[in-house]
């Protein structure tokens, strides 16, 4: 018992300092967590005060480049300006030196008043194609709003089409069935009376004979092998009859306006078909010119796979590199396949212009020669329209006239940066 008590008593002791250590553990981790804050909070204010510096810095550079560019074009602009003002000095004092000849200013007077004559020509020709502008304006409004009506015209028509087929349907149905009713009974009369329709039609009225209570059972039992009789056979035929009559009209009324209907597609399909050949042509021309320079020395064309039904029909490409004799894509390699479409895309851009264009990673698969061919074909356009090019190749970087980027440091956001590669002058994209 001694020892059990003194061992309790150990115990407790050892308790007592494990508590002590602990409590001393807290404390110590909640001195360092105060610290570990601390430190963070520098260390934020520390990123924060270097990203502030780091955008004043990009800012500040921009603004360097921007005011270098700026003073560039107005030195340039001053150079040019005082060029020209020696060069105006001198003329006048050359024509301030020159004593003047009266036949000159009598032939600068004739010419004067032809500039102004032909001015007069020149303002009346312009108001006459403005009227006729305004004027083919008003056509093609016109046009476009009878085409409206057309359109409208026909959707109608179809609705009545398809209610008139419905309306048709319903009538086949009850034409069967009053067939059916018409088969029942001449089965009726051959099983009855062992005749057919014109032998009842043509026998003569029955003779009374006998005495009048067996002929009663007589037509009773007649009667009973006619079965039931319907009272409004009459009024529903005449019911039918009419409405027939209706459908019929109706439906020589929708036949007409099929056949309008027909005429005012056929006209449509014309228009459309004229439309589609000629921007199809237009296509398949620069196709072959811009072929011809991704492909120096290659042939490559256009075609439809069936010129008689252009609307329903598909287009092949044929490609040809110089020294190649296959024509299908299929047989190209990836590079070649890849200029082939630009080829064709570039051929659609030149003969539907638009203000600008985005190319996102298009010669990716280019090698070092096919892509130096895709960078001239875009020279050809940087002069009609902006090009806007996503890529990761050096030399279409170094081609572009300015470069946008966007770049990270460690532990910032992210940044979008602008370099201009080349000086370009105002008023060119």
């Amino acid at each position: 018992v001694a020892g059990i008590e003194s061992r309790r008593q150990a115990l407790q002791e050892a308790e007592a300092q494990r508590a002590e250590r602990i409590e001393l553990i807290r404390r110590r981790l909640a001195d360092l967590e105060g610290e570990e804050s601390e430190r963070q909070r520098a260390w934020d204010d520390v990123s924060r005060r270097r990203q502030e510096v780091a955008a004043r810095r990009d800012a500040a550079r921009a603004e360097r480049q921007q005011a270098a560019s700026e003073l560039g074009a107005a030195v340039e602009r001053r150079a040019m300006l005082e060029a020209r003002l020696r060069t105006v000095r001198a003329e006048l004092q050359a024509r301030a030196e020159r004593p003047v000849d009266p036949s000159v200013l009598a032939a600068l007077s004739r010419v004067a008043e032809d500039a102004r004559g032909g001015l007069g020509l020149v303002r009346n020709h312009l108001a006459a194609l403005r009227s006729r502008q305004s004027r083919l304006r008003e056509e093609a409004g016109t046009a476009g709003a009878r085409l409206a009506d057309a359109r409208t015209r026909r959707e109608q028509l179809r609705e009545q089409v398809t209610t008139a087929r419905d309306q048709l349907a319903a009538l086949a149905v009850e034409e069967a069935e009053l067939r059916l009713r018409s088969e029942a009974v001449r089965e009726g009369l051959r099983r009855d009376a062992d005749a057919d329709e014109e032998e009842a039609l043509a026998a003569p009225p029955p003779v009374e004979e006998g005495e009048p209570v067996e002929r009663l059972e007589s037509l009773e039992a007649e009667l009973r092998r006619m079965g039931p009789v319907n009272p409004l056979a009459a009024e529903e035929f005449r019911q039918l009859e009419e409405r027939h009559r209706f459908l019929r009209e109706q439906l020589d009324d929708l036949v007409r306006s099929r056949n309008e209907l027909k005429k005012v597609i056929k006209a449509l399909d014309e228009e459309i078909v004229g439309l589609f050949t000629a921007a199809f042509d237009e296509v398949a021309q620069y196709f072959e010119e811009q072929f011809a320079v991704l492909f120096p020395g290659g042939r490559g064309r256009l075609r439809l796979s069936d010129p008689t039904d252009p609307l329903g029909s598909g287009v092949e490409i044929e490609a040809q590199p110089m020294g190649k004799k296959v024509s299908r894509l299929t047989l190209l390699s990836g590079g070649e396949r890849s200029l082939a479409a630009l080829a064709f895309l570039f051929a659609v851009f030149q003969a539907r212009p638009s203000p600008f264009y985005v190319l996102d990673e298009v010669e990716a698969s280019l090698d070092d020669a096919n892509l130096r061919r895709f960078l001239r074909l875009v020279d050809r356009f940087r002069d009609h329209a902006q090009l806007v090019v996503v890529t990761h190749q050096q030399q279409t970087m170094e081609a572009a006239d300015m470069l946008y980027g966007v770049t990270m440091e460690p532990g910032g956001s992210s940044q979008v940066l602008a370099k201009r590669m080349r000086d370009v002058p105002v008023g060119q994209p």
